[in-house]
């Protein structure tokens, strides 16, 4: 059964923020840890699209932008079934009596649009064994540290993300789900160079959406026109998605998406971070992205 068919029978029950276990030295969750022989052995199909991000760089976005260029700027398909329903995370492991992300993808029938937050060297082989298509998605650290602290605090399937000021040291050091941030930007655009994957910028999709939904059409080989592409646009607009109860998450029950906290859509903007980094903490952050970014082309713009 998919999550939202099981919210009946989760509305009573309590959650327990996970425990953290280690798959290749990266930080995951302990259930994801204790399922991994499975999900590494995951079969993927040739037509199956990957969608991959580091957590809170806008991957129910993209997630949306590809249902509706793959269902020709359908908006009525698009809301078919929640997005967590649509597109399978690949390596999350829910409470039962919900299917794991693994088990709802055996159950689809390929083509499927898979999301993982996974670095690319945990990526379960089958993906490259048929060559599948993924679209990598990446934001500036600075704002992915703020919402991932915010999600972290609104999200009981995460650990606790503590204090800001510990949460700081913590992104750093790359002690978070998934581990470093520079680790895995870095990973993806690395083998962007000799494998199908097309790597789009957050702050350049905010930018001039048109522009980048329009690569993404051309990666998956669509051809639509512009009236539908502005249907896309439109339909996955901040505020759009904000408000569909398909994109925000609203329907995962308080005790698992705390929204009191922090919606899941919070602000989705560039630039925040400096309503929360002290000049010291910039300082610090910038040194180490300095550090840690040497010897590599990769670039990001913390503002627009």
């Amino acid at each position: 059964m998919t999550f939202q068919e099981n919210l009946p029978y989760l509305k009573n029950e309590r959650m327990r923020r996970p425990g953290m276990g280690r798959v290749g030295g990266i930080p995951l969750d302990e259930n994801t840890c204790n399922t991994w022989a499975q999900i590494c052995n995951f079969q993927a199909s040739p037509g199956d699209l990957l969608v991959a991000t580091y957590p809170k760089a806008g991957t129910t976005w993209m997630q949306e932008i590809v249902d509706m260029i793959q269902h020709n700027g359908d908006v009525q398909m698009c809301r078919r079934a929640p997005t967590y329903d649509r597109h399978p995370f690949i390596e999350i492991v829910a409470p039962k009596p919900v299917l794991s992300g693994l088990e709802l993808a055996e159950l689809m029938p390929p083509p499927r649009i898979i999301k993982t937050h996974l670095p690319i060297q945990l990526v379960p082989p089958s993906f490259w064994e048929h060559s599948c298509k993924v679209i990598y998605m990446a934001r500036n650290p600075k704002d992915s540290m703020v919402s991932y602290f915010h999600f972290q605090r609104m999200n009981h399937g995460l650990p606790d993300p503590g204090t800001w000021a510990e949460y700081f040291n913590a992104f750093l050091a790359g002690d978070v789900p998934w581990g470093s941030w520079y680790d895995h930007t870095k990973g993806w655009w690395e083998a962007s160079s000799r494998l199908q994957i097309l790597y789009i910028f957050y702050e350049d999709l905010r930018e001039d959406p048109s522009r980048e939904i329009r690569k993404v059409l051309q990666f998956l080989k669509k051809d639509l026109g512009d009236d539908v592409l502005e249907k896309i646009v439109h339909h996955t607009s901040f505020q759009e998605m904000k408000d569909n109860p398909m994109t925000n998450y609203s329907s995962i029950p308080s005790f698992i998406l705390d929204h009191s906290i922090s919606p899941f859509f919070r602000k989705g903007t560039i630039g925040d971070w400096k309503n929360h980094f002290t000049v010291a903490q910039n300082e610090r952050f910038d040194e180490d992205y300095k550090m840690k970014m040497s010897g590599t082309s990769l670039r990001f713009r913390m503002e627009l």
